[in-house]
């Protein structure tokens, strides 16, 4: 039997069609690390950390086991840490406050751009107090954070800048590579990111050689030679497999983030007129489309996601609770009315399947049966 719209299955995301795409290569990259046996570190770490840093437009790129530890490590290398505060947005995933704490510092959250669900940089002021050192904007969904007016109040207030680039490989604000503006910017590569590797891996990328060298001996134990340990540090590298993935994707980044904003377009275009509020980019910026993400309504979310996928649509809620309502941040004593963007898009984000390889009757599916909801 054919497989009608009312039959197809949309995946959230479908990494099998992309290993599917480059298997020889993944395969012939796995192999040489296989038969060099160079896990730990190695000829293809080197190789990735060299092209990443490239890529990202800056001089440096250490290779961290993940995206949270890269960016407690970034902080640590830019000498923040107990009594210090750190000041990042409301809505993300845990890693980025958890990963201040995990630094020794303490987060201080900012409520939202409703446009952008990114930090609301007219609110980052308020927020900063005598123990602040520094700024984490998170470039969610794949959308630049607005950075001009972030580097604005760094600059003014002294406070450092570790951008929060889990989910925006190869995203531009102005025309230029987010990792340009910031002291350290941090990566995950989680297997579903943009760029995402076989299992856990990240990377501190920086202009700057001095915090690229305290990065790299805290992820190794504080040392740069075997057993020269000049700090305490942790274990957090970059394994040879993973980077050996990695630079075969990196080879194909490009392509596919002009997949997904293609996917973005199409969306866009077809999802017009509707009462969904659609993503919303800041002039002269590139979004990645790590997640594209629509706010429908609240009330009404659970019953239209359920719908879809009776339809055979996956979809992710992309973040239920913002993160100092968690029951983690309880002793932080906010109400709900401290961040009621955040609270609001908590409740009525719904992220649609977004990946480079959805095809046409794929996306319509989504479309069409998300209208039928509406």
């Amino acid at each position: 039997m054919p497989i009608t719209e009312k039959h197809l299955h949309v995946p959230f995301v479908d990494l099998q069609a992309q290993y599917a795409s480059i298997k020889t290569e993944v395969d012939a990259a796995i192999a040489d690390v296989l038969n060099r046996t160079s896990f730990i570190g190695g000829p293809q770490v080197k190789s990735f950390e060299e092209e990443f840093a490239r890529y990202c437009g800056v001089g440096h790129c250490v290779g961290v086991a993940n995206g949270t530890d890269a960016i407690a490590i970034a902080l640590r290398a830019l000498g923040i840490g107990a009594g210090h505060e750190v000041i990042t947005a409301a809505n993300s995933f845990i890693a980025t406050s958890e990963a201040i704490t995990m630094a020794g510092a303490s987060p201080v959250f900012v409520d939202i751009d409703p446009r952008t669900c990114n930090i609301d940089v007219s609110r980052i002021e308020e927020k900063i107090t005598a123990a602040t050192r520094a700024i984490v904007p998170v470039h969610l969904y794949g959308q630049p954070a607005d950075m001009d007016p972030i580097r604005d109040i760094a600059f003014r207030h002294g406070l450092r800048i570790v951008g929060d680039a889990a989910q925006a490989h190869g995203a531009l604000y102005r025309q230029q590579p987010i990792a340009t503006l910031a002291d350290a910017t941090c990566y995950s590569f989680y297997p579903g990111k943009n760029l995402g590797a076989y299992g856990d891996a990240g990377a501190i990328v920086t202009a700057d050689a001095d915090v690229a060298t305290r990065a790299r001996m805290i992820a190794n134990h504080g040392r740069i030679a075997k057993y020269d340990h000049t700090m305490e540090g942790v274990n957090s590298r970059l394994d040879g497999l993973q980077a050996a993935i990695l630079r075969v994707k990196l080879a194909h980044l490009e392509r596919w983030t002009e997949a997904r904003r293609s996917n973005a377009a199409r969306y866009t275009a077809l999802l017009q007129e509707t009462p969904v509020t659609l993503p919303y980019e800041l002039p002269d910026v590139r979004a990645v489309y790590h997640l594209y993400v629509v706010r429908v309504p609240a009330a009404r979310r659970d019953a239209i996601q359920a719908s879809l996928k009776t339809s055979g649509i996956e979809t992710g809620i992309h973040y239920p609770i913002a993160l100092p309502h968690l029951e983690a941040y309880r002793h932080l004593g906010h109400a709900p009315a401290d961040f009621p963007e955040a609270l609001r898009a908590s409740g009525d984000v719904l992220s649609l399947p977004m990946f480079p390889e959805l095809s046409g009757a794929q996306a319509d599916h989504v479309v069409n049966s998300l209208r039928s909801c509406l």
